[in-house]
């Protein structure tokens, strides 16, 4: 007597337990996806730009050579010119941490 008891209780639970894994499924499936793109730096400038700080602006490494620094550069102020519409400020702190990353500079502050 215990024997089909036993056996309609596991056949319950394996479709219960089955259900409840459909469901989830359907539920991972349908969640929005999130999105893989690089994450930017959070936060404003600093008041003394340093080498790091520069490097995140041009999007190059600490170390990269001049001329990548010099591309990066060119490739950020073509975005951001203000003749072209860009903010006179942003287009100084990109000329300051081309400087810096060249070592023409201490960062010693931008004219704003």
């Amino acid at each position: 007597m215990a024997t089909p008891f036993l056996a309609g209780f596991a056949v319950a639970t394996a479709a219960l337990a089955g259900r409840y894994g459909i469901l989830a499924w359907q539920a991972f499936k349908t969640r929005p996806p999130k999105p893989r793109v690089r994450k930017f730096y959070d936060g404003g400038f600093q008041p003394t730009m340093t080498r790091r700080e520069a490097a995140l602006i041009l999007g190059v490494r600490e170390n990269a050579t001049p001329d990548k620094v010099k591309e990066a550069h060119r490739k950020v102020m073509v975005a951001n010119h203000p003749d072209a519409g860009g903010s006179h400020y942003l287009a100084s702190k990109i000329n300051e941490a081309k400087d810096v990353m060249l070592g023409k500079t201490k960062g010693s502050g931008s004219a704003f």
